[in-house]
């Protein structure tokens, strides 16, 4: 093998998974006559920074849009005696994997190189890739098992607003998680800001209103593993500060602020959101558990 050229290749690609799917590329046949499925990606050229070939690279053979995670991981494949451009070469590729995603409304993906080297591009299941059913490079199966979703925690305050008989309640927009249901008013801390603070400026965004934060009723909390509004895949872990809140009997609720995940605000009678008639997320009910067990204690006090 010593008299073999040396072919070294550095190639950039990304993991893009979507619940239970990662999108494939299939190799073309002037590739190979099998089919063979890889991860979308490809060489960089020369001076070209890995994350901008990657994002090229997903472009041509996907058509699609993506984003690309800040680490990576190096896979190092020596590979002697392989035939590339019709020669036997001892060939090294070193492959550059990223974290990468699409957003959820993307279109199906199809190539948009002309005579590259994919033919097809799918979503496919997780499942049948790891079951072997449909044959993938060694790099894909490599990148999944070591693939670990991001991380992310989000802290936020909430308030419990009541009227008479009704909670104020705003619907989660389609650019939010559980797009449709309805929640508490408020949203993200931001990095310095104090969550009586937050909680504020949340709600008049949100219900065109001033409130009064008052006692924290409690903390609640979820943690799930899938897919985000931003099309990426986290394992995802959402604190919950809930406070008592008060606001002016008066005052019209209307939503202020624009694109953003608030679509309406409403009061809603409880009732309703006991029986579940109305969709709630479950920091709702959880919220309004919380302030009766606290109304009881404070009864039971001496």
């Amino acid at each position: 093998m010593g008299t073999l050229p040396k072919r070294q290749r550095v190639a950039a690609y990304a993991v893009i998974l979507r619940d239970d799917n990662i999108l494939l590329s299939r190799l073309a046949p002037s590739v190979t006559s099998q089919e063979l499925w890889t991860l979308p990606g490809g060489g960089l050229d020369h001076g070209e920074d890995p994350r901008d070939a990657v994002i090229r690279e997903i472009h041509e053979e996907t058509g699609l849009h993506a984003e690309i995670g800040a680490a990576a991981r190096i896979y190092s494949a020596h590979l002697p005696g392989v035939w590339r451009d019709g020669r036997r070469v001892n060939a090294h590729a070193l492959r550059i994997v990223y974290d990468g995603w699409v957003p959820v409304d993307a279109p199906a993906p199809q190539v948009v190189e002309v005579d590259g080297s994919t033919a097809e591009a799918a979503w496919i299941p997780v499942a049948d890739v790891l079951s072997g059913r449909v044959p993938v490079v060694p790099l894909v199966q490599e990148a999944l098992v070591d693939h670990r979703p991001f991380r992310q925690q989000r802290i936020a305050a909430y308030a419990l607003v009541r009227r008479d008989d009704s909670l104020l309640l705003t619907r989660i927009s389609s650019r939010g998680h559980h797009a449709g249901s309805w929640t508490l008013p408020g949203g993200g801390i931001d990095h310095g800001e104090t969550p009586r603070s937050a909680l504020e400026r949340e709600v008049q965004e949100e219900c065109g209103i001033a409130c009064e934060v008052g006692e924290l009723v409690d903390v609640h909390d979820t943690h799930f593993d899938g897919t985000a509004p931003s099309g990426r895949h986290e394992d995802f872990h959402g604190i919950h500060l809930i406070f008592a809140a008060t606001v002016d009997d008066a005052a019209t609720v209307r939503v202020v602020e624009a694109d953003g995940t608030t679509d309406e605000v409403a009061w809603i009678p409880i009732p309703e959101i006991e029986s579940g008639t109305v969709p709630v997320l479950e920091v709702v009910t959880h919220a309004l558990a919380a302030q009766r067990v606290a109304a009881d204690l404070r009864v039971v006090e001496p």
